[in-house]
């Protein structure tokens, strides 16, 4: 099996889920994963932030805001909304996945104008909506909480064991909070906790979310490491996540973030979308990904051509 980093677009073309995972875990915490928003106008106008990201370094990524049966991206070409997932793969030769959350009254208010997160039938949790998303092509499903949602932990686990009974291996699930979404009584240290880690991995998940040291209020590096060790222990992978805006912060704060990530032990690093807003700033992208794993594998990764 490559490694992630050593992996070419035609490798992840024909990736099983397994694969995918092993692939990832093989590359010893040096995975960039790219959180980019398809529905609103992107950085460079017609080219999608998706491909953007991509160009930069990211080896996943992982679009929030999609509605399953309104899927939109700006700046890809026109095709059949069914296609849309398929076509933003061919353009940027990454495995792609999205955001799915599982909450039934949304606590923030529901009108576009007055919200931007505000919540959508085809970006709720539910078992049709994953299953579209499967049949378009997606390869990994990330249940977590837009900000002000409202999305707790518990709903996360049964939406896992829905997930794991109706899917099986055949779609990578991650779960987990990279903030509080709205839920106070989750806040700060209690986002996650030890007992949420083995209730997710439990009920189903593969990869656990969790918030990056120095990014939430009280989550240190020493009680992340605590958490990636505990998921490890029980045969899951970890994703460390940039969800609080600081995405767009200055690139020696990406670094500091980026160093304590690594030294965490985490296996997957995560970028969030608010950069100036869809995507993060492209310079701390390629920032982290040269913080964590050098200058070499980043370029290399920048650099291949999508069509080998």
């Amino acid at each position: 099996m490559k490694r992630i980093l050593d992996c070419q677009s035609s490798d992840f073309r024909q990736m099983s889920p397994r694969e995918l995972l092993d692939a990832i875990a093989s590359g010893e915490g040096r995975t960039i994963a790219c959180e980019t928003i398809g529905s609103i106008m992107p950085m460079l106008g017609d080219v999608t932030n998706a491909e953007f990201a991509a160009a930069m370094g990211a080896d996943l990524l992982i679009l929030n805001v999609f509605d399953v049966h309104q899927p939109r991206i700006f700046g890809l070409p026109k095709v059949p909304p069914e296609d849309t997932i398929r076509k933003l793969q061919e353009l940027t030769g990454r495995p792609i996945a999205i955001n799915l959350e599982p909450v039934d009254d949304p606590l923030s208010s529901t009108d576009p104008e007055e919200n931007m997160w505000a919540m959508t039938a085809g970006r709720k949790a539910t078992v049709e909506n994953a299953r579209k998303a499967i049949g378009m092509g997606v390869s990994l499903i990330l249940l977590t909480g837009n900000p002000g949602i409202g999305v707790t932990n518990q709903a996360i686990v049964a939406t896992l064991k829905a997930y794991k009974e109706a899917f099986g291996d055949s779609v990578i699930l991650a779960a987990g909070k990279m903030h509080a979404s709205g839920i106070q009584s989750e806040s700060a240290e209690n986002i996650i906790t030890r007992e949420d880690v083995t209730a997710f991995a439990q009920a189903g998940a593969d990869i656990i979310l969790l918030p990056a040291p120095g990014t939430v209020p009280g989550i240190t590096m020493e009680y992340v490491r605590e958490l990636v060790t505990c998921a490890h222990s029980l045969g899951r992978l970890t994703m460390t996540a940039i969800g609080t805006s600081q995405e767009g912060a200055d690139v020696a704060t990406i670094r500091q973030i980026a160093l304590m990530c690594k030294m965490t032990g985490t296996d997957i690093h995560h970028l969030g979308d608010a950069g100036y807003g869809g995507m993060a700033l492209p310079e701390n992208i390629q920032a982290y990904s040269i913080a964590v794993r050098g200058i070499r594998h980043t370029y290399r990764r920048m650099a291949a051509s999508v069509n080998r």
